[in-house]
């Protein structure tokens, strides 16, 4: 797939899925806005090295913006004239258990920000917009492996609410302009540059110093991990293909689940050390399990994941001790 004649805005491109995005579209001839906030939510200090990174690989292609996408004239005044050919929106107040606390600025973040860039879009003129959703809004079902079909009206979470509510906001969009928009429902994303309060990037730095963990629950509950590689494949094949189904929900899994104690054994496993466990227990909001229906997906978007949990996670390892991410929490705790 070659990109030389896209011009896209991609928000959220300091983060963690934003910033592969960026790289791998630019890679293939893209020119890119980038769009982040540098939310304080983690280290900010990582993001910018994200931004950083893309500016030094790709120079003049590589534009960002530090700004809010709530803030809709500014959206209007990055967006204006560029001659934009598409939208990748990734931009959100991230994380199910913080939301909780904050249902209030996830509402304005997640929800009233993607209504701003879905406007902001049809104003310029774009030709789609591709935009991140969650596997949370399939919150307990009892069915599985989940498919985009089944009911997802019973979120446990205000992230999960938030992120239906976007792709209800979406398919009105598509509906009242008629641009092609896609909903894409990540399913616990993980690989180099993940967010540092994600399971697997934490388990790996403290087992690897020797730190205790908190599991919570017993160890049963499961998750659908998907490696970064494979879900920027999902987001670009969505990019290419939107326009053909005008609007649509897809998901972007490994539709290999791996329960709690499976993961912290694989990581075991990669960091060559044991885990020193504390027992705790659910925690509110969290699901007990997730895993992808990759049928449509897979038949639509010809969407195959080939990166196993146990070699994602030793790539994420090697990655952070490349990175001196190990060490330097070492030496500031």
């Amino acid at each position: 797939m070659q990109m030389d004649n896209e011009r896209i805005l991609i928000t959220g491109s300091a983060g963690f899925i934003g910033s592969h995005v960026a790289d791998r579209v630019m890679g293939l001839g893209a020119r890119v806005i980038g769009v982040d906030n540098f939310d304080p939510y983690y280290d900010v200090d990582r993001k910018r090295a994200n931004h950083a990174g893309l500016q030094r690989a790709y120079g003049d292609r590589f534009v960002s913006h530090e700004m809010d996408i709530t803030d809709e004239a500014a959206l209007a005044g990055v967006m204006d004239g560029q001659g934009l050919t598409g939208v990748i929106h990734l931009a959100a107040k991230a994380g199910v258990r913080p939301s909780i606390a904050d249902p209030g600025g996830y509402a304005l973040a997640n929800v009233v920000g993607t209504q701003r860039v879905l406007s902001a879009a049809s104003a310029c003129g774009c030709g789609r917009v591709v935009c991140a959703s969650s596997s949370s809004v399939y919150g307990n079902n009892e069915k599985t492996p989940f498919a985009e079909i089944d009911s997802v009206e019973h979120p446990i979470s205000p992230y999960a609410a938030t992120k239906r509510s976007c792709e209800l906001i979406g398919e009105t969009h598509h509906h009242l302009t008629g641009m092609p928009v896609a909903m894409l429902r990540f399913f616990t994303v993980f690989g180099p540059r993940q967010r540092p309060d994600l399971a697997i990037s934490l388990f790996l730095g403290k087992v690897a110093r020797g730190e205790t963990i908190n599991k919570f629950g017993d160890g049963t509950t499961s998750r659908d991990y998907t490696y970064i590689d494979d879900i920027v494949t999902g987001v670009l094949r969505a990019y290419e293909r939107i326009p053909a189904h005008g609007y649509r929900i897809w998901n972007l899994g490994g539709d290999h689940p791996i329960t709690l104690n499976g993961l912290i054994e694989a990581i075991e496993g990669v960091v060559g050390k044991d885990a020193v466990i504390n027992e705790m227990g659910m925690q509110a909001g969290d699901v007990d399990r997730t895993w992808a229906d990759l049928s449509r997906s897979g038949v639509e978007l010809g969407y195959a994941p080939t990166t196993s949990i146990e070699d994602g996670i030793a790539r994420q390892y090697a990655w952070m001790r490349s990175s001196g991410l190990i060490e330097q929490r070492a030496t500031e705790s």
